[in-house]
C-alpha cells in the first residue's frame, strides 16, 4: 500500500513521562505504516525545556504558525517539589499558557460520548462544547509575596509618562497579591472564534463571567462580546435558528446541570481550565 504523502510538515511536540512512549507507539503503530511522516520536532520534555531556558517552548510556538498544525504531548508545569527532582534553573511556567499566548488561540474542548461509558450527570445525553480563552489570566499572571506592612497599588503608566494608580490593599501583615492581564485584541479574536464555531456547528452559545463582582475585568469580556455580536452576528444567528446569551458563571453552572447538553460554553482562560475538567470528568472521560 502506497503511503499518503504530506506536502507540509507538521510541528511534533514531544511531552514529558509516559506520554513519550504513548506518543512514540502511536507514530510506529498508527502513523508511520500508512503515512510518509513529515515533522518539524521539538522536545518540550521539562529537562529540554530546562536546557534551553524554555527557549524551546518559544520555538515550537513560531514553528506552529508557521506551518499552520501541530501536535503537542503533555507536558510538566513545575511546582516546587520538581525543583530539585528535575534540578530546574526556576519553575518554568506552563508550556500550554506559552503557547496558547503566542497562537493568541481559542480551545475547543468536546468530549466524546461512547455507548456503554454514561455520564454522571443522567441528563447529559449530548457533548458540551468548552470554549476557551487561550490568552492572558492567571497563566500570565504576576506574583508578589508581601513580606509585611506596606500599600500595594496597581500602577499604568502612558507613553507620556502619566501615571493611574488603583489601591490593591493596605497591608498591616505580611500576604500575597497577584496582578492579571489581557487585551480587546484577543478578546475580540476569541469572540468571533467562538461565533463562528457555532455557526459551523449550528450549536447555540454561552458566554459566563462575573461581572457583578469584576466590574471593568469581566466586564470587558461581555461588553467586546455582545458588541460584536450585535453588528456582525445576530443576522447569521436569527437565520441559523441558534441562539446567544450571557449570563453569570453562577447561573451557567446551575442551567449545564440541568441540561441535555448540546451546546458551546465560552469561558475565560482559567474558568475554561475548570470548567471543561469537570465537564470532562462528569462525561466519564
Amino acid at each position: 500500500m502506497e503511503k499518503i504523502k504530506m506536502t507540509t510538515p507538521l510541528v511534533e511536540m514531544d511531552g514529558d513521562e509516559m506520554t513519550r512512549i504513548l506518543w512514540k507507539m502511536i507514530k510506529d503503530e498508527l502513523l508511520l505504516p500508512f503515512v510518509d511522516l513529515k515533522t518539524e520536532y521539538y522536545d518540550l520534555g521539562l529537562k529540554y525545556r530546562n536546557e534551553t531556558n524554555d527557549q524551546v517552548t518559544l520555538d515550537s510556538a513560531e514553528a506552529t504558525k508557521k506551518y499552520g498544525v501541530a501536535v503537542k504531548c503533555a507536558t510538566i508545569t513545575p511546582n516546587a517539589a520538581r525543583m530539585p527532582e528535575y534540578n530546574l534553573k526556576e519553575m518554568w511556567k506552563s508550556p500550554n499558557g506559552t503557547i496558547r499566548a503566542i497562537l493568541d488561540g481559542t480551545v475547543f474542548r468536546a468530549p466524546i460520548i461512547v455507548k456503554g461509558i454514561e455520564p454522571y450527570v443522567k441528563n447529559w445525553t449530548k457533548p458540551i462544547t468548552i470554549a476557551r480563552h487561550a490568552y492572558g489570566d492567571v497563566y500570565k499572571g504576576v506574583e508578589m509575596k508581601i513580606p509585611a506592612a506596606g500599600k500595594a497599588e496597581l500602577v499604568y503608566t502612558n507613553e507620556a509618562g502619566e501615571e493611574t494608580r488603583e489601591l490593591i490593599h493596605n497591608f498591616e501583615t505580611p500576604g500575597i497579591i497577584q496582578g492579571m492581564h489581557n487585551i480587546n485584541e484577543s478578546i475580540e479574536s476569541f469572540a468571533r472564534s467562538c461565533f463562528n464555531f457555532a455557526l459551523d456547528t449550528k450549536q447555540d452559545l454561552w458566554f459566563a463571567t462575573k461581572d457583578t463582582i469584576s466590574k471593568k475585568y469581566d466586564h470587558t469580556f461581555k461588553d467586546i462580546f455582545n458588541d460584536i455580536f450585535e453588528a456582525e452576528y445576530k443576522e447569521k444567528f436569527d437565520a441559523a435558528g441558534i441562539e446567544y446569551f450571557y449570563t453569570l458563571i453562577d447561573d451557567a453552572v446551575a442551567r449545564v446541570m440541568r441540561s441535555e447538553g448540546g451546546y458551546i460554553w465560552a469561558c475565560k482562560n482559567y474558568d475554561g481550565d475548570v470548567m471543561s475538567d469537570m465537564v470532562a470528568t462528569a462525561f466519564g472521560s
